[in-house]
């Protein structure tokens, strides 16, 4: 996916003279290195100072430049929220805040580098629209519409390569959720890396007779509403699943939409309150309970409650 960013860069960079690209000392890692190569007068490294590049990228915007601007999730979300808020949520500034290693699937790096807050961050922030692709079709979708949108964007990337899952012939739509399965008897919505994981979930499941919707809601801001209320209405029961805290994430506004328009039972695989270790990705991941056999267990107990599926 980082790779699919760092092509997609290149070709706008070729199309639109107007596209500049900030980084944070970690070109290489992010993928903007292959638009630095090709493009030097309109690439800035601003070296490990992330709240000053936010600034930079506020001031660049306000000249008429479209803006794209790469770090570690955990570095442009908790070390620079001041400068988001002030710089670019603000006054609405043309800038794409794409992110790169987040959640805890960064492994090794341990907890300094795992970001699970910056989703409940950029939410809070007005003006952001705020997008976990889950593979690197939709990545490409993503960082050109965000190219052809004014105003600000967070866009979640993951380090660990990730499984194809949509159609070569997807097409993106902000604001829109995508059905990957249909189902009767739940919806599981997830986004990022968890949607391979809930699909793999719906596979076992429909094995047992239990058959599972699944929404890749990759949109998080601004919500599919209708796709929410729909499959509540028509599944009976809601799982999320995504590599975030439990609170403030992709779980937190389904469930708003939910308990306002069409209330079900609901369960959530999340990071629960906790920060993890420094370990291999899988072992993490199996650790804080975001596997498709968690998802598979939680979609179980959505339908044993009363008035589920």
């Amino acid at each position: 996916m980082r790779q699919a960013y760092g092509e997609t860069l290149v070709e706008l960079g070729r199309e639109r003279k107007d596209i500049i690209v900030l980084d944070a000392d970690l070109s290489h890692s992010t993928h903007t290195n292959i638009f630095a190569q090709e493009f030097p007068e309109r690439f800035f490294n601003c070296g490990i100072a992330e709240q000053n590049m936010m600034g930079i990228a506020s001031g660049l915007a306000s000249c008429g430049k479209t803006v794209f601007v790469s770090s570690f999730a955990v570095f442009a979300t908790c070390r620079c929220f001041d400068q988001l808020r002030m710089c670019i949520a603000e006054p609405g500034a043309n800038v794409k805040v794409v992110a790169t290693h987040a959640g805890i699937s960064v492994g090794e790096d341990g907890f300094s580098h795992h970001s699970i807050e910056d989703l409940t961050l950029a939410l809070s922030l007005p003006h952001f629209r705020v997008i976990v692709p889950t593979d690197a079709i939709e990545t490409r979708g993503v960082v050109r519409l965000a190219a052809e949108n004014d105003g600000p964007f967070y866009i979640r990337l993951p380090r660990p390569k990730a499984l194809p899952v949509l159609p070569e012939d997807y097409h993106f739509s902000l604001g829109k959720a995508y059905t990957l399965r249909e189902g009767r008897n739940a919806t599981i919505i997830a986004c990022g890396l968890m949607v391979a994981k809930a699909m793999g979930a719906a596979a076992r499941l429909e094995a047992e007779g239990i058959s599972c919707r699944v929404l890749n809601m990759s949109t998080l801001k601004p919500l599919d509403e209708e796709a929410i209320v729909k499959a509540a209405r028509e599944t009976g029961g809601i799982v999320t699943a995504e590599e975030h805290l439990e609170h403030g994430g992709l779980g937190s506004v389904v469930a708003q939409v939910v308990v306002k328009h069409h209330p079900v039972p609901m369960s959530f695989v999340a990071i629960k309150n906790t920060y993890a270790k420094s370990g291999e990705a899988n072992e993490l991941l199996k650790r804080c309970g975001l596997t498709s056999f968690d998802i598979e267990r939680e979609v179980k107990s959505v339908i044993g409650m009363e008035g589920g599926g």
